[in-house]
């Protein structure tokens, strides 16, 4: 059924229905309602490309990845948070388009994108200190949202959901350190991120707290892989003085963990403990019944519908005050930690 059916049958004028559709505040809610409840029992659809038409809109969403982290597209972290968004957009009939770029291109690519119209705003993903992005959206007018943040100084001046990445560091190092452990482990991400820099934060600020030293021998930063977790933990683990307990940015480090571990022959939980982070991941879940791994736990999927949402009011409202969720970590408890060594 198209919309001129879908009128003749109400009896109603097409723009009359095409307002009530849209949300039109002229329309009654009586006329509202009853166009509704008609274009869900007769299964009406409306055309995307003719209410672009009429509102200027194109109802697609764009999300650029450069060619460096290209590999962000199959990680399980970057697809949870689609899934996420996608939620939200297939409720507002929007679709996605995702962009690889080659990273000296990016600022093109968005200044293209806007050029176009192709798409009504964006989801930033990854953001660095000062990301140079966040002044460039801003600069072309383009309604978007920052999944993360890039440093203090700007942070309000455009919407972001982050998690508190400093707090949920400190809480899992003074868990470890209440625990006994003085030589703590860390496997950080990039540290030009800034989720990466707050994480940093936090394990420095717990061991201040207790008095403790940060060790410089015990602090890795690098793209968040398994492997990276399996050979910067065989390289601590041969130090004169090898941590006893490490705190892993990533499930998928921790995996890489436990392998250097049971190569080493040491039993994870007793002899060297561990803690994670992102462990509520869709397919790569922290046990069934009970948690596997200690963890800092924060859902993805939740802060990808988050983010659509608050851009989806961006969009229909560019002059709507902007908006900043900070999203807590749970500590989640599993067999992965113990208390330190006697020895």
């Amino acid at each position: 059924m198209n919309l001129k059916e879908l009128s003749t049958l109400l009896g109603l004028s097409q723009t009359t229905v095409s307002r009530a559709l849209n949300g039109y505040p002229e329309v009654s809610e009586v006329t509202r309602d009853k166009v509704m409840k008609a274009a869900k029992q007769h299964n009406y659809t409306p055309n995307i490309r003719a209410r672009g038409l009429a509102t200027g809109r194109n109802h697609t969403v764009g999300h650029v990845i450069p060619l460096s982290t290209e590999h962000e597209v199959v990680n399980p972290v970057f697809t949870d948070f689609i899934a996420g968004a996608s939620e939200i957009y297939a409720r507002e009939n929007y679709d996605m388009m995702l962009t690889i770029v080659p990273d000296k291109t990016e600022a093109e690519a968005y200044r293209k994108i806007a050029a176009k119209g192709s798409v009504d705003g964006v989801i930033v993903h990854g953001p660095k200190a000062n990301d140079p992005r966040i002044a460039l959206l801003r600069e072309i007018g383009m309604p978007f949202v920052v999944h993360g943040r890039s440093g203090i100084a700007e942070e309000s001046e455009y919407s972001w959901v982050d998690m508190n990445n400093t707090r949920a560091f400190e809480r899992a190092t003074q868990f470890l350190i209440d625990l006994g452990h003085r030589r703590i482990g860390l496997l950080n991400g990039l540290e030009n991120m800034d989720f990466a820099i707050k994480r940093r934060e936090g394990y420095r600020d717990a061991l201040i707290s207790a008095g403790l030293k940060e060790h410089k021998e015990l602090c890795y930063s690098s793209e968040m892989t398994e492997e990276y977790g399996f050979s910067a933990t065989l390289e601590m683990l041969a130090l004169h003085k090898p941590p006893t307990a490490i705190l892993a940015s990533s499930i998928i480090v921790g995996f890489g963990v436990r392998r250097a571990l049971d190569t080493a022959g040491l039993k994870i939980g007793k002899d060297v403990s561990l803690i994670v982070h992102d462990d509520d991941l869709s397919y790569l879940r922290n046990g069934a019944a009970e948690p596997i791994y200690t963890a800092t736990r924060s859902s993805v999927r939740m802060a990808g519908r988050i983010c659509a949402e608050i851009l989806m009011e961006q969009i229909s409202d560019p002059k709507r005050p902007m908006r900043h969720v900070l999203l807590d970590a749970e500590l989640i408890i599993g067999h992965t930690t113990g208390p330190a060594p006697k020895s």
